[in-house]
C-alpha cells in the first residue's frame, strides 16, 4: 500500500501529527486497520477508502476536501473508493458513543460489504487502543467500553475473534508506521 495515492493522502494529511492523549502518531490508527484489513481478507478498494477515511469522516474534514487545493482533491482518489469512504462515513456517524445508552441500541450496517469490512477494523483498532491508553482513566470509560462492545457484537465479532485479531497486528506497525516510507516516497 505503500505507493497506493490513497494511502500516500492519508500520510500527507496526518503528516507527524499525535494523538493528543496517547502521543501516539495518528497514521498508526490506518496503518494498523490495514492490517486488520489484510488479515479478515478485504479488497483492496476497501483497504484504500480506510485510507480516505479520515479525509471525509466528520463535517470540518468534509468541507476542508472540497477545496480545490486540499490533500483530498489533489490526491485524485479513485471515484468508487470516494464511494465506500462516504458510505463508510454514513454508517459510522449515525452511531458515535455519544448515541451509546445501552446493550440494546439499533446499530444499522451498510449494505455493502467492504463498508462493514472498514468498521470492523476500524472498531478493533479503535477499542484496542481505548484498553491500552484509556480504559478506567478516561471519564467516559464505561460508556466507551459498551459502545465498542456494541459495534463489535452488531459486526459478529465474537471476543475470541476481537482478541485473535488483536493479536495479528504487529507491534512493529504502531511503533514503525509505513508511512514514513511513503512519505519518503511521495517526495
Amino acid at each position: 500500500m505503500k505507493d497506493n495515492k490513497h494511502y500516500v493522502a492519508i500520510c500527507r494529511f496526518y503528516g507527524d501529527k499525535r494523538a493528543g492523549r496517547s502521543g501516539v502518531p495518528l497514521i498508526a490508527h490506518i496503518d494498523e486497520g490495514l492490517a486488520l484489513l489484510d488479515e479478515i481478507g478485504a479488497p483492496e478498494r476497501a483497504r484504500e477508502a480506510f485510507c480516505l477515511h479520515p479525509l471525509l469522516q466528520d463535517d470540518a474534514a468534509l468541507l476542508g476536501a472540497l477545496a480545490p487545493d486540499s490533500t483530498f482533491a489533489l490526491a485524485r482518489p479513485d471515484p468508487l473508493v470516494v464511494l465506500l469512504a462516504m458510505e463508510y462515513r454514513r454508517v459510522a456517524n449515525d452511531y458515535l458513543a455519544h448515541h451509546c445508552e445501552s446493550a440494546d441500541d439499533a446499530i444499522a450496517l451498510s449494505c455493502v460489504d467492504e463498508v462493514n469490512q472498514m468498521l470492523i477494523a476500524d472498531k478493533i483498532q479503535n477499542r484496542k487502543d481505548f484498553e491500552r491508553f484509556h480504559l478506567g482513566t478516561h471519564h467516559n470509560s464505561d460508556t466507551l467500553q459498551l459502545y465498542f462492545a456494541n459495534w463489535l457484537r452488531r459486526l459478529g465479532v465474537s471476543e475470541e475473534r476481537y482478541a485473535q485479531l488483536c493479536g495479528c497486528v504487529p507491534d512493529s506497525v504502531a511503533s514503525a508506521p509505513i508511512s514514513a516510507v511513503a512519505a519518503a516516497a511521495a517526495g
